[in-house]
């Protein structure tokens, strides 16, 4: 496995949650039992004789590997190099009173942006999306442009909810490029807003681009909608530790073998941890993803005649 050895993602299996806990964040610790455990970020999952288990996210494990992938959204490599830096560096009892080793952590610093966004604009509007739709985002800095390792990118941003950048993605404007900007934290992965603030609604899509599509398809919708950052339910259950209110899920995922796999795993999921929530699987109709569905939307009505396309915000070509 590239950046991490195979001896070294067998020695950070062998560290369990508490003990990561009890060396590098003991501050997230809060005693539930004589044997129980519960952690101060999610107050539902619990560690009990060497076991965890989220129960808002209705899934759980042993290793403190799983949990900094599934439930902090940290990659893969970056978890091992966490849990064997923990392992080389001083308990936090050895510490003095009051201090804490703070999380092995690459530092999320957000991409430079360019100093014009005219080809990120022109690249989200070849892709169909409505500038009604991407110039509120441009605006708020949630969408700009930017470089990464010499490649022209389009940055999609991701907040806290005090309005704090967590998280980047970074897609090639000209060349089939993608990944997230180091040190982003999947919990807090691209979206957009509800709104209507009273919405109970959430739609859920893999990419940025299709829920941008999903909101030029249908205005109508009024809920917030959430991009995964893949297929992973990180992002989504840290989005309901959040918000409480949702109470009706889409799951907007690719209609490929991935996307439909893991839209059933997650409704089974959520099904079970979270039975007061309505969930239902909501593939494109038309192609892979609801970008593929936007475009063919959009030839559609060229076919039919339809040239005042560009007076709503399209790039005619």
């Amino acid at each position: 496995m590239p950046g991490v050895s195979a001896e070294q993602v067998a020695l950070a299996k062998e560290m369990d949650l508490l003990t990561y806990l009890q060396s590098r964040e003991p501050h997230e610790l809060k005693r539930s039992g004589p044997n129980e455990h519960r952690t101060a970020s999610h107050g539902s999952l619990v560690i009990s004789h060497g076991l965890w288990y989220w129960h808002r996210g209705g899934f759980g494990g042993k290793s403190a590997l799983d949990y900094l992938v599934k439930v902090r959204g940290m990659s893969f490599i970056e978890a091992v190099e966490v849990i064997l830096d923990c392992r080389a560096a001083p308990a936090a009892s050895s510490l003095p009173v009051g201090k804490s080793l703070p999380m092995a952590r690459k530092e999320f610093i957000l991409p430079p942006p360019a100093r014009f966004a005219a080809h990120a604009l022109a690249y989200l509007q070849r892709r169909g999306l409505t500038l009604k739709v991407i110039g509120p985002c441009v605006q708020s800095g949630t969408i700009y442009e930017s470089r990464d390792h010499g490649q022209a990118v389009c940055v999609f941003v991701g907040r806290d909810e005090t309005g704090i950048p967590r998280f980047a993605h970074m897609r090639g404007i000209y060349e089939r490029y993608h990944r997230d900007a180091d040190g982003s934290d999947k919990r807090f992965s691209f979206t957009l807003p509800a709104k209507n603030r009273n919405s109970t609604a959430l739609a859920l899509f893999e990419a940025p681009i299709d829920a941008l599509s999903h909101a030029c398809l249908f205005p109508e919708f009024e809920g917030s909608r959430l991009s995964l950052g893949g297929i992973s339910d990180v992002a989504l259950m840290a989005f309901l530790e959040r918000n409480p209110c949702i109470c009706e899920i889409s799951l907007c995922l690719d209609n490929d073998g991935a996307g439909q796999t893991a839209a059933r795993k997650i409704y089974a999921a959520l099904t079970e941890s979270h039975p007061n929530i309505a969930v239902s699987i909501n593939p494109p109709e038309t192609g892979k993803d609801y970008n593929d569905q936007l475009l063919y939307a959009i030839g559609l009505e060229r076919e039919q005649g339809a040239t005042n396309r560009d007076q709503d915000g399209y790039l005619i070509s």
